[in-house]
This record gives structure tokens, sequence and C-alpha cells, in this order.
């Protein structure tokens, strides 16, 4: 549909049932000034042809940190997301104008990765672009805008909602058939690996393409996924992401101490990861494995086996529409990660503990009500809380009143990833 086509139609409302199922509102303004400012940064008349795409953002519902390890995870995507207008050219670069980050262009003659690039927008369309090459369908050229409400820094993985946005984009113009949620996820993770730097695991990428509640089993090659019906609200509560503002740049190597730590309880038994061995080998073995490896590792892993069961409760509570059992695993998973994984604070600053203080203040605030845990990662970024809806205006004035105006967002669980925003007649054509 050209760009005339597009804002009649956003007017008409004829893409208002889509819109009302991936932001639960018709967001028309958004969308509109989203292809306005497409048209004016490529200065393209409104008989260019364009498409529009939506990406959401990842929350972390449980299994801290047990993914990289081969274990169990409780995901899901809000309605916040990535929003892009896109039309094909044929110039062989990726053109990419954005709200929050500068102009990038990548020339498609030269797919090589740049050392300069790592960290950067750049290198995922670059590195995306390759892997597309090497499946035999080459990218020959995209004009691409994009608007984000993801907040930044909030550890709702906008790195991976961007990744599974650009594959998204690049299939609906060049493949000739759909990719599946687990190619695209898997092809996210091969430009962050390699491309942006960051030796990042499948989780996000896959849950931001798949969408809904997920439970992933990781264990296996193949990440093994059941979608649950859930809505919170309907369970009488909000949930809520605070930031923290907390913004450490020099956490890495806090964040690469716990794979490490984990990892080196299962080189003692000669594996790669923990999911590879048992509960009753480790507990067999720990005054050895605490000699070798250290008090740190030890507890670390017994979070990861802890935490692994618990997700399988926690999925168990939902299905059983236990709400009351699920909150209190996710309590349950906050002290786990705060005592035997303590990823809460960055031990090089010591003296800085916003997550820490923020978790205090949701439990004083909360008095024993809803659920409050660590989100994502740690060290730094956001708090996940889980609030009654008939105390979540006093819950949001008296935790701004301590951590800032703006700092409590609050999400509705998506039940669908990255797609393209259609009409009613277009999805029907599609079948």
């Amino acid at each position: 549909m050209n760009i005339r086509d597009t804002l009649q139609a956003l007017e008409q409302g004829a893409f208002d049932s889509c819109l009302q199922t991936v932001y639960f509102s018709k967001n028309r303004n958004r969308i509109s000034n989203a292809v306005k400012s497409f048209q004016n940064a490529f200065e393209a008349d409104e008989l260019t042809e364009i498409s529009l795409f939506s990406s959401p953002a990842r929350i972390e519902l449980g299994g801290n940190h047990t993914d990289h390890q081969g274990g169990h995870v409780l995901t899901g995507t809000i309605q916040a997301d990535i929003l892009a207008v896109a039309s094909g050219n044929d110039s062989q670069e990726i053109r990419l104008y954005s709200e929050h980050m500068p102009y990038t262009c990548i020339a498609l003659s030269d797919l090589s990765p740049k050392e300069e690039e790592f960290g950067t927008s750049a290198g995922l369309l670059r590195g995306i672009a390759q892997k597309f090459q090497e499946l035999g369908t080459p990218v020959t050229g995209l004009n691409i805008y994009a608007v984000s409400d993801i907040p930044q820094g909030a550890g709702l993985s906008s790195s991976g909602a961007f990744e599974v946005l650009a594959v998204t984009i690049c299939s609906e113009f060049f493949a000739e058939k759909p990719l599946t949620a687990l190619q695209k996820a898997q092809i996210g993770q091969f430009a962050e690996n390699h491309y942006f730097g960051k030796p990042c695991g499948l989780a996000d990428q896959l849950t931001c393409a798949e969408g809904g509640i997920l439970a992933i089993d990781f264990h296996s090659e193949t990440p093994q996924i059941q979608k649950l019906s859930v809505n919170f609200e309907k369970e009488g509560y909000a949930l809520c992401v605070l930031s923290t503002g907390t913004e450490h740049t020099d956490s890495t190597a806090s964040y690469a101490s716990i794979p490490t730590e984990m990892e080196s309880i299962a080189k003692m038994f000669s594996k790669e990861k923990l999911s590879e061995i048992s509960k009753a080998e480790f507990k067999a073995h720990f005054s050895a494995l605490r000699g070798a490896c250290g008090d740190r590792a030890v507890l670390r892993a017994m979070h990861y086996f802890a935490e692994n069961e618990r997700v399988s409760q926690q999925v168990q509570a939902l299905e059983n529409h236990d709400f009351e059992t699920y909150l209190h695993l996710v309590r349950t998973s906050g002290r786990s990660s705060f005592q035997y994984l303590q990823n809460v604070s960055d031990y090089h600053h010591p003296e800085q503990q916003e997550t820490a203080v923020a978790i205090a203040l949701c439990e004083h605030i909360l008095n024993g009500r809803g659920a409050v845990r660590i989100h994502g990662g740690g060290f730094a970024g956001t708090v996940q809380a889980y609030v009654p809806l008939d105390f979540l205006n006093e819950f949001q004035m008296q935790i701004e009143s301590f951590l800032g105006i703006d700092c409590c967002h609050i999400y509705q669980m998506r039940n669908t990833g990255c797609i393209a925003i259609t009409t009613e007649q277009e999805f029907l054509n599609r079948g």
C-alpha cells in the first residue's frame, strides 16, 4: 500500500483491528506520525509503497540467569515496541532513520564484520543481511524509519526487538516464504554474536519473534516452547517495571562472572552447562566444589537448580489459575537472585545500591501484597512488581515520590510477536 492510501486507511479505521490486538488501543496518531516522518526523512512521494511493522519488548517473568545454562525460562512480550515504516529500494544499501539513533547507512556490497560497528545498529543490520545472503536470499536495499517507546536501559531487550524487527522486514521484502519464529531468532542471535560483539543467548530474540507468555526449555538444541494464556489484570494485578536510575557502564565483568562461575561447576563434571548435571550430583560433591570453584560459584549453582525448578512450578500455578502461588514463587525467585545469584548490586560499586533500594521501597509500600523481584540480568536497570489493581494509583504515586516521576511503567502482556501491521482485508488476502 502506498503512503497516501496508508494514511487514508488509517484515518478510516482500516487498521484498527490489528492495532487493538497489538497495542490494546487504536494508536492511529503514532502510526500516522511515523508514516509522515518516513516520508520526510526519505523525501518520498505519496505513491511510494510502504509496509508497517511492530516488534515488541520482552519481559522476564521467571528463570533469572537460567537460559545460558540450558535451563527453563518464563518470558513474555508487552505492548511497548519498536514501530517501523519500510520500503524496498535498489540502491544496495540499508538506510535507517530513527528518533533515538543517528542516521545509519550500510553498503550491502561488503557484508564482512566491522569492529568499529560493534555495539551499533549498523553492525546488526550488516550481520542480518549477511545471514540472508548465506541463506540464498540477498537483501538488495531498504529504507526504514523506526520509532520506539521501549524505555532505554530498562532491560526490556530493545536490541532483541530491533534484531527481530530487521529480520522480519528483510523476510517480508526478500524471502520467498515466511520465516519461523525460531529462524528469525537465530538470525538475530547470529548478528548480535558476530557483528554486535555480544555473546548473547536466544531467549530475547525468540520471545520477541514468537510473542505471548512463553515457557521455554533450552536444554535441547531446538528450544521447546509452551505458550500460556494468562491475563494478569483478570487476576487483579498490574505488572509494573520500575526504572532505578542505575547506569553502570562497566558492569560487563559482573554479568560475565555469572555464566563463568556456573560453568566452572559444570566443568568439574566434564560438562559445559549446569543443565547437563543433576541436582543430586551437585549436592553429592558440594564440599569439593566449594574448594575448587569458590563459595559464590556454589551459591550461584544453588540458585540455578532452584530457579530452574521454580519456572516449572510457576507454569503449573498459572495453568491452575493459582495466582497466589505464582506470586509466592515470584517473591522466592527475587530472594534467590538477591541472596544466592547475587546480581542485585554490582560488587565493583558497593556504595551504589539503587536496585536494592528500589526493591526495599517496593516491599515497604506493598506491605505484604503483590510481589517484587529483580528484572533481567541485574546489577543495573529495573525491578519488576506485581501491584494489586485497587492499590495501583497509590503505589505509583508513592514509588515515584521516591525514585522520580515516570519511573513506574505499567504494561499489558501482548500476545503477538513481531508482525506486519495490516488492514483486515490484507490479512484475509494473505490467508
